[in-house]
């Protein structure tokens, strides 16, 4: 269930009566302190001002309200959520949940096929543009970000009851190509035909980017060489069909390639629209722009200065940089490419927001898109998610002893294989059969938890030792978990699955039937962290942001832990064992929920 929601579903009435405003808000959050409750109503410091009031009158109003409640639902032996309601400093208000309501609502969410996680009330249709690499090139340890943050996005927000489209939004157009088709001609017979065909024995994209870096490297030294790569673009945007299927060829040699590394990754897209795909639109776009007095010429080329618009977001009339949508020789952009693609996802996809998954570097950018869309009064909801970059030791690049990008096959590669070796040498049960699914399922999940419990707009720096960690905060803990409550199903001879859908409870509340008895504090905390799962996933795809849910994740696992050190399972009898079964049942399957939110494999041996 989302109990967040209905705490302040249940206690924002009660603010807005004691303050008398009818904006109050209860303002639900966990509780800091646990000795002081377990959910903290902060409305009272909020409306006070407003009200003219004192915060503590507000909140020991609200208090007697809960308490006046709580004693009429006993009176009825009608249910009631909070045990206790207390006022604590300058106006916050202490909840204590209810234990049979806690438990009831456990239930409720161990049958429930969503894991009690719930849908928004207004869901949308959401593009997600992600990964993003270019032709030509191989995905390099800079896109593990947007690659990564971007599924899991896709993944959260669909979870949580959104029509989610998956774009990967290819940079597949542009100068590049030119220069790929001279290459080739010139000096690139060892790698490919003349039709753009790889010859046998040869990478096909690995030579590519070897062809592309000499060709601008020619390009640079030798200005007949730089002009011909132009005229052989110019051909190839005008559809000279010869250019076409070269250019073709190397955009399948690519994307052959990345399906490789997505398919590791357990990512898939709904369409890959490369920027050739809006080509045919982009004079549109520019003659739009000038119809509608946004663009004017500045030097030649066709820009708009956001100073000129009083309906320009304030941020924007501020700088003196334009968007420039049209370059003087009348190439287009970027810019242009990215109108166009917005366009497309509002009036063909009719999506009604577009999450932008791309590095914090084109901030700017995405600043000058928005506002030009905004201009053009747009309807779509643009949102850049920004993130930080990946370092090395010592917070530089990461880069190879050659100085080169890392690339991210090269990463996966060995990610399995110091996994391989990190489960040697902790001596982990893993049977010969699955010892390469095991390894593959760790080191690529060490990978992505490493990166995505960051808070996004942060650097980080790629540790291979804290990635591969059986302790801590790390992909391998919350996998090591599941494992571990796995392997009591199998020698209790049952499944989580079979558990959960236990349709016998065994004891009898006034709220409802249950078979959890939450009778020590470690049973107690458990079912706590696991009702706040619905809420952490909520939030996380609110915020756009994975790491909720991994802290989310690590408190159900910490918690697990002490409960299983705490309260026996197997060797307990009747309802206690029953009771303790169902809770170890629901923290794994919320823990396979909430590691497959994340594109992570779960494990049944380690």
């Amino acid at each position: 269930m989302r109990i967040e929601d209905h705490l302040d579903a249940l206690c924002t009435p009660l603010f807005r009566a004691a303050s008398g405003l009818d904006d109050a808000a209860a303002m639900v959050r966990p509780a800091q302190d646990e000795t002081h409750g377990d959910y903290q109503l902060n409305g009272a410091l909020a409306a006070a001002k407003k009200a003219g009031k004192k915060p503590r009158d507000i909140a020991d109003d609200v208090v007697a309200r809960i308490l006046a409640a709580k004693s009429e639902a006993e009176s009825a032996k009608q249910p009631f959520p909070f045990a206790s309601a207390s006022v604590a400093g300058p106006g916050f208000v202490n909840l204590s949940l209810d234990d049979a309501w806690m438990a009831v609502h456990l239930e409720h969410d161990l049958h429930a096929e969503d894991g009690g996680i719930g849908t928004v009330a207004a869901p949308e249709k959401i593009v997600i543009d992600f990964s993003g690499p270019n032709v030509a090139k191989e995905m390099h340890v800079g896109h593990i970000r947007s690659t990564i943050l971007g599924d899991v996005l896709a993944r959260m927000l669909t979870a949580v009851g959104h029509d989610v489209v998956r774009d990967n939004h290819l940079g597949d157009w542009g100068t590049q190509f030119g220069l790929l088709i001279v290459g080739t001609r010139q000096f690139g017979g060892e790698y490919f035909t003349p039709e753009g065909e790889p010859k046998a024995g040869v990478e096909p994209l690995a030579a590519l980017e070897n062809l592309y870096r000499r060709a601008g490297e020619a390009a640079k030294a030798d200005p007949e060489f730089a002009a011909e790569a132009r005229a052989e673009l110019a051909k190839l945007q005008a559809g000279d069909p010869k250019n076409h299927a070269v250019w073709r060829r190397f955009v399948e040699i690519t994307k052959e390639q990345l399906d490789r590394t997505y398919k590791d990754l357990g990512i898939e897209f709904d369409m890959w629209r490369g920027e050739s795909s809006y080509n045919d639109a982009l004079a549109g776009v520019v003659e739009l722009l000038e119809a509608r007095g946004l663009a004017r010429v500045d030097e030649g080329a066709l820009c708009i200065f956001f100073s000129d618009h009083e309906a320009a977001p304030a941020d924007l009339r501020k700088m003196k940089e334009p968007l420039i949508v049209r370059k003087k020789d009348g190439a287009f952009l970027y810019a242009t490419t990215d109108l166009a693609t917005a366009f497309y996802r509002e009036d063909e996809l009719a999506a009604k927001t577009a999450l932008y998954v791309v590095d914090a570097r084109q901030a700017l950018h995405f600043k000058q898109i928005f506002g030009t869309l905004a201009l053009l009064d747009r309807k779509l909801a643009c949102e850049h998610i920004s993130f930080g970059s990946i370092l090395g030791p010592g917070g530089k690049p990461l880069k190879t002893r050659e100085g080169t990008n890392v690339s991210l096959r090269s990463v996966l590669e060995e990610a399995e294989s110091r996994a391989t070796a990190r489960i040697a040498e902790e001596g982990l049960d893993v049977p010969e059969s699955e010892l390469a699914f095991v390894a593959r399922a760790v080191g690529i999940g060490a990978v992505k938890y490493a990166d995505l419990k960051q808070n996004r707009s942060s650097d980080y720096v790629f540790d291979w030792d804290k990635m591969i960690a059986f302790k801590g905060n790390a992909g391998p803990t919350i996998q090591y978990a599941y494992a571990r409550i796995a392997s009591i199903f199998r020698k209790a001879e049952t499944t989580m699955e079979t558990v959960a859908r236990d349709p016998l409870p065994r004891l009898s509340t006034p709220i409802g039937e249950t078979r959890f008895r939450l009778e020590s504090k470690e049973e107690r905390h458990l079912a706590l962290t696991l009702l706040r799962f619905g809420d952490a996933v909520h939030e996380a795809a609110r915020t756009r942001s994975p790491n909720v849910l991994c802290d989310e994740l690590y408190a159900i696992t910490r918690a697990f832990s002490s409960f299983y050190e705490a309260c026996p399972i197997l060797k307990s009898e009747g309802e206690v064992r029953a009771s303790r079964l169902a809770l170890a049942a629901h923290t794994g399957l919320a823990l396979a929920r909430g590691l497959g939110l994340l594109g992570i494999s779960t494990v049944e041996h380690m």
